[in-house]
């Protein structure tokens, strides 16, 4: 049972009734609720002489409270004392206000009514205003620590669940739900409840189209209130509010960065008004939620992302074993290639496959796109051509079966470049096939020529039929081919570095007498040094084939 001193220590309450008293000029005595003093009361004082004070002045320019009129209707509770003035805070009586033997004899019985029912209402409103002033704290402690628990979990659902426990317990409501906005933002998926029943929660379902309440809460994100769930037109389920007990409610939107992410729905099993406070602090609840809930999004995405990155680094590993160590030992003919992928996984390749008998196959190719996608596709390509070459020996069937295998597994956006070529080291002829690939440049005497017969790129036409050339490698004679990842390079001014530049950077290595790796080296650094810290829009892949 609570009384006065649960709101106001024993010494303000002495000094308090000094006070009271010396107002008066008459003994007033504030009581426990059942009768018993604090204190002792003050001695009787004359007219001519006020109670004096001790301690610290109180001040007494304390208005009564403006929802609590001033009572006059004065109940008597002992026979013994013909006036007796319960305080009451809330619904609850605190404690009692009686004068003293003095003051009943010194003045009118009505006068001392008033002057009692008017201390008792002080009391009252100071017990109130300390109540507030302690509900205020708790609130506010309430909100630093949900703060520090919101910023130490990653689980979504405890967030949420601690979230909803909190909220009835803070407001001293009877129910709590959060109910988030799905992908569509169209429904409301209830994510955590406390206090509500399973018939409840199995009422039907809640689109933000059929729910004005919701609606309005979203659209003007600001808290909407319903003072009757039963009666109100806006509520969707008022027969089963009613059924559940529910009778008030708040409904706040959960919003981060001007963006809602769902709502959290107070309830109150009788009529009830939420005061300004109280709605400010379900806002500042709501919006500590929302942050959190899109941190530990945020978290859990970071995490899936990390895993991602592992999977990727793995495939990019696994797509580098796939190029070729060692180039064929052919006599007199060296082999140099580069590839740099532009992400962890590329969609380039070149490849040496041996040919019986005595034949070499050498291929470089270029899916169109980048990442994953493309480098599946350059997986599927480079099997089928190692498939094909190995059983047939016309070219251009080879790549009309490739052609058939890849449009197979693509959709019409999909298409790859590829140049294939087979050199008989006992002859040293190159056969070669383009299939819409960069045309590679052969540098002989001085002279370039540039590889280009063939016809349409991979994956368009599956009944595309190729054709292909072939001539004698001689003595000095080198043969550079690339991806258009070297040509498209962009320097700071948006140009391109270009075929005609590669071919230059190509031309100087011969004139340095560099090796085929070297040359391939070569061209890869002025490309660079072109480009300087621009990104890479492409995989860049070179190929470098010198008759010594």
């Amino acid at each position: 049972m609570a009384d006065l001193t649960d709101y106001l220590d024993l010494d303000t309450l002495r000094r308090l009734q000094d006070a009271f008293s010396a107002v008066a000029k008459a003994p007033v005595s504030i009581r426990r609720p059942d009768g018993a003093a604090y204190v002792d009361p003050p001695c009787a004082a004359a007219a001519d002489e006020p109670a004096r004070v001790q301690g610290p002045p109180v001040a007494l320019a304390v208005a009564t409270c403006p929802d609590r009129p001033l009572t006059l209707a004065v109940p008597v509770e002992d026979p013994a004392d013909a006036l007796d003035v319960p305080v009451v805070v809330g619904s609850e009586v605190v404690g009692r206000v009686r004068p003293g033997r003095a003051a009943k004899d010194g003045a009118g019985e009505s006068a001392a009514a008033e002057l009692l029912a008017l201390v008792a209402n002080i009391l009252t409103c100071l017990c109130e205003q300390q109540r507030t002033l302690r509900n205020r704290a708790q609130e506010l402690t309430t909100l630093y620590l949900l703060t520090g628990e919101f910023t130490s979990r990653r689980d979504v659902q405890s967030v949420l669940s601690l979230v909803t426990e909190t909220v009835v317990k803070v407001l001293g409501a009877k129910a709590c739900s959060i109910r988030l906005l799905d992908e569509t933002h169209t429904h409301l998926l209830r994510r955590a409840i406390h206090n509500l029943s399973q018939a409840y929660l199995d009422k039907g379902p809640v689109m933000v189209a059929d729910s004005i309440v919701d609606q309005q809460a979203l659209a003007t994100l600001e808290p909407v209130y319903v003072g009757d769930l039963r009666t109100d037109p806006r509520v969707l389920y008022p027969a089963e509010a009613n059924a559940e007990g529910l009778v008030s409610a708040l409904c706040a939107p959960m919003v981060y960065h001007g963006q809602a992410e769902g709502v959290i729905r107070v309830y109150t099993g009788e009529p009830y008004e939420f005061d300004f406070f109280e709605v400010n602090l379900l806002k500042a609840i709501s919006a500590q939620a929302a942050a959190a809930i899109v941190n530990a999004r945020l978290g859990e995405e970071a995490v899936h992302a990390a895993n991602m990155r592992r999977v990727l680094s793995l495939a990019g590993e696994i797509q580098r074993r796939m190029v070729p160590q060692n180039p064929p030992g052919v006599p007199g003919v060296e082999f140099g290639a580069v590839y740099v992928p532009c992400y962890a996984l590329g969609g380039d390749f070149y490849d040496y496959i041996d040919l019986p008998p005595r034949n070499h196959g050498v291929a470089i190719c270029d899916v169109a796109g980048k990442g994953v996608r493309a480098s599946l596709l350059m997986a599927s390509l480079r099997a089928s051509l190692r498939a094909h070459a190995s059983n047939v020996y016309s070219m251009p069937d080879v790549l009309a079966k490739v052609n058939r295998d890849f449009c197979g597994c693509t959709l019409s956006h999909d298409f790859a470049t590829l140049f294939y070529a087979v050199l008989d080291d006992r002859t040293r002829r190159l056969s070669y096939v383009n299939a819409g690939h960069p045309p590679p440049a052969l540098f002989r005497n001085g002279q370039t020529r540039r590889l280009d017969t063939g016809g349409s790129v991979l994956g368009v036409d599956p009944a595309f039929q190729w054709e292909f050339d072939s001539f004698i490698l001689q003595p000095g004679d080198v043969v550079l081919a690339y991806t258009d990842g070297l040509v498209e390079a962009r320097d700071f001014h948006d140009s391109q570095f270009g075929r005609d530049r590669a071919e230059a950077a190509a031309r100087e290595a011969i004139r340095q007498g560099r090796s085929a790796p070297s040359m391939a080296q070569h061209v890869l650094w002025a490309m660079r040094r072109f480009a300087g810290l621009s990104d890479r829009p492409d995989d860049v892949t070179i190929l470098v084939i010198k008759v010594t």
